[in-house]
């Protein structure tokens, strides 16, 4: 069983696909340094704050893998 039902370029008669709606004009493939330059800064951020933050994340693991360990199945 077919589908017999036109698309819009053959219910048009054109054969050119429908054009892209937008505003603002394509910029193409460029580098985006604004958008880089941010990540890289909140990545800096979260590892200024996690960094001091490393010994004590640690200790909990080790206390919660020594209590896992010695608690009854």
């Amino acid at each position: 069983m077919a589908d017999d039902t036109p698309t819009d370029s053959e219910s048009t008669g054109s054969l050119l696909p429908e054009p892209l709606r937008t505003v603002t004009p394509l910029t193409g493939n460029r580098p985006d340094q604004e958008m880089d330059i941010f990540g890289w800064g909140m990545f800096l951020t979260i590892v200024i704050l996690l960094v001091p933050l490393l010994p004590f994340i640690v200790i909990v693991w080790l206390i919660s893998k020594v209590t896992e360990s010695l608690a009854p199945n």
